[in-house]
């Protein structure tokens, strides 16, 4: 085998062009399918490292893919680089201070998450030229994982189909390749029509939509007690009718976000879902008609990667961070509660510490719950390529996901830190792959398996139509 970790000398001669490029997204957060900054930034970063560009990819405007090499294995490594609402917030400071109220603000770390990955693509294309090593390394700059379900739309697109592996990586409090799970979830929009009418004159001829929409989430609220544990339910009032409490509302709109452990658990879900809201028409003689949004497939894992990601990043050792990245890390946590604390080490599966402030570990391969997850659009192309991704420490154990807290260390010298590391695991486990391609047929082997015994239907199906403007409304 080729001298793979020679990929980490690459990495370092090339740190301050990726971390600023973090920071400049950081510095003008946007959100799902709107990141023209972001994706125009890392355009020019693609194209200024020699990258081959493709833009507009599966026509989405803010996607992109910078491929290098030639030839197969073809490695994809995933970015990523929308922002939240609502979590403005000044960089480098432990207190709550919006920077525009109400705006948006990197509260997942994508800043981190695609600036990191465009940094191991572009050292595994300078080792792939370097070594004269036969093979292709593409960056895709992935749009609207919070709620977008862009990577859905790419594999629906078939940007994947000749991807021989995907790599990837998470902003997280700890350093690790965890347990491959996430949930299946889809986002439902429900608009309810009703008949205006004088509320106070003639509230008889009225029918509400609103009441329709307060019963349709009393209804779901109900579901709760009866569904699999793991499963979960949020909605959002995105019209409530107007602002008139003496005019019955005629129009109103609400979103529900379904989640659970498998994609056919997630779809017996949207079932009872859609009974309960055509349950709230009837008793309200309105009408209701919907549109899915977004969907995404719970992740698929793979032992193969899993392990040969581990390794490298065992290789590596963990992140190092110094003092003064102790001291603001521990500020941060003072904001915090000592639940928030416990439950971000329950979530990875580990014990509570009492007096850590900053991870300097690799936890044990595989850990984590299934308690305490999310959903993301990387499972959907887990389904179509064997995938792999690890988590490394960059910001206070304990920070909530989508918290003012995370966005505040999101420019700190832990950050920066954090995010070269996960570059360094990423890049590593590519060249390992490329150098030795009996891994990538043991990975391809063992995802055939899983799918030879599971079924998959994209969860954005051919007609589920891209809203480009999901977090406008």
């Amino acid at each position: 085998m080729k001298n793979t970790d020679a990929i980490w000398d690459i990495i370092d001669g090339r740190t301050s062009t990726f971390t600023a490029l973090s920071d400049e997204v950081w510095d003008a957060p946007e959100l799902s399918f709107q990141e023209k900054r972001a994706a125009q930034a890392h355009r020019r970063v693609l194209e200024t490292e020699g990258f081959r560009v493709e833009a507009g990819v599966a026509d989405i405007p803010t996607a992109l893919c910078g491929q290098a090499g030639e030839g197969s294995p073809v490695i994809a490594i995933l970015g990523e680089f929308d922002a939240l609402p609502g979590l403005s917030q000044k960089a480098g400071t432990a207190v709550q201070v919006p920077l525009e109220p109400n705006g948006s603000g990197h509260g997942c770390g994508h800043n981190m998450l695609g600036s990191a990955s465009l940094l191991a693509a572009t050292a595994v294309k300078e080792w792939l030229s370097e070594n004269n090593v036969k093979g292709t390394v593409r960056y895709y700059a992935c749009p609207a994982e919070e709620g977008g379900s862009a990577k859905g739309f790419m594999v629906r697109n078939g940007v994947f189909d000749d991807v021989d592996i995907a790599i990837c990586w998470h902003p997280a409090p700890f350093t690790g390749v965890n347990k491959p799970f996430s949930l299946a979830c889809v986002e439902l929009e429900f608009v309810f029509s009703g008949r205006a009418s004088h509320a106070a004159a003639a509230p008889h001829l009225g029918r509400s939509a609103l009441d329709a929409v307060e019963l349709m989430n009393v209804g779901v609220n109900y579901l709760r007690e009866h569904m699999p544990p793991t499963a979960r339910m949020h909605y959002a009032l995105i019209d409530g009718g107007g602002v008139a409490p003496n005019v019955v509302q005629a129009r109103a709109v609400v979103r529900h976000l379904i989640r659970a452990a498998t994609l056919s658990e997630m779809w017996s879900l949207v079932d009872r879902v859609r009974k309960v809201a055509h349950g709230a028409a009837m008793m309200t003689e309105t009408q209701v008609t919907e549109r899915q949004l977004a969907g995404d497939a719970n992740l698929v894992g793979n032992e193969t990667l899993e392990s040969a990601m581990d390794a490298a990043m065992r290789r590596l050792g963990p992140v190092r961070f110094d003092e003064e990245d102790k001291a603001f890390a521990a500020r941060i946590q003072e904001t915090l509660s000592r639940e928030d604390i416990v439950a971000s080490y329950r979530r990875f599966g580990l014990k509570p510490k009492t007096d850590e402030s900053l991870s300097e570990d690799i936890y044990p391969l595989g850990a984590g719950s299934q308690d305490f997850v999310g959903s993301t659009d990387v499972g959907t192309v887990s389904w179509v390529v064997p995938t792999v991704q690890c988590r490394v420490a960059c910001y206070a154990v304990g920070t909530p996901g989508h918290s003012w807290q995370l966005v505040a260390q999101g420019k700190s010298p832990a950050a920066h830190k954090g995010m070269i590391h996960a570059a360094k695991i990423m890049a590593a486990t590519a060249v390992d792959l490329l150098a030795d391609e009996a891994l990538i047929h043991s990975a391809k082997a063992e995802h055939g398996a899983y799918r030879s015994e599971n079924d998959f239907a994209n969860p954005i199906g051919p007609d589920v139509v891209l809203d480009l403007n999901i977090a406008l409304h």
